[in-house]
């Protein structure tokens, strides 16, 4: 497995959000010194967020960073897409948009600045993030974890997050 892969999480409930998701992905490959490795959609049911939120669909990816990539300057051109797609400056935590992009994991590297947390905080919780991962990337690694992705996902209890496979439009 190579653990030097930077892992995005790619969610979105406002819109046409299997579509936009997909769209995202095609443009995520700009950012990749290799093909992305891609997981299925899946429909999620929203977590932490404010009451009657539609549900996710959401997918992950994971890209090989171009030379003199950062963790920083990925972030930066994440949040750039959210913009592109409409993703309008938070008003609500956890609010619906159109695109939410989170930086899951840079190779091994750990942040805690202002701007970045490497790996993502609650990545290791979230059914929605590591249920897709196990797709692409089972013996993934968060750094700091010790555990692979796989037996993160074993580990979760949450019954109260679904997570299902879409069936992708043909």
């Amino acid at each position: 497995m190579n653990q030097n892969l930077a892992v995005v999480a790619l969610g979105s409930n406002l819109g046409d959000s299997q579509q936009i998701v997909l769209n995202a992905m095609t443009r995520l490959e700009n950012f990749s010194n290799e093909p992305l490795l891609k997981s299925s959609l899946w429909q999620t049911s929203p977590v932490d967020c404010p009451p009657d939120s539609p549900k996710f669909v959401n997918a992950v990816v994971a890209l090989v960073p171009k030379p003199g990539e950062t963790p920083e300057s990925l972030l930066q051109k994440l949040q750039a897409l959210e913009k592109e797609f409409g993703r309008a400056p938070k008003q609500i935590l956890n609010e619906p948009r159109p695109l939410d992009l989170d930086l899951i994991a840079f190779g091994q590297e750990t942040r805690r600045t202002e701007n970045v947390i490497l790996p993502h905080p609650r990545a290791h919780l979230r059914k929605f993030v590591l249920q897709p991962l196990t797709e692409i990337a089972p013996g993934f690694v968060l750094a700091g974890r010790g555990k692979t992705v796989l037996e993160l996902l074993a580990e979760l209890t949450s019954s109260d997050e679904t997570v299902v496979r879409v069936e992708e439009r043909t």
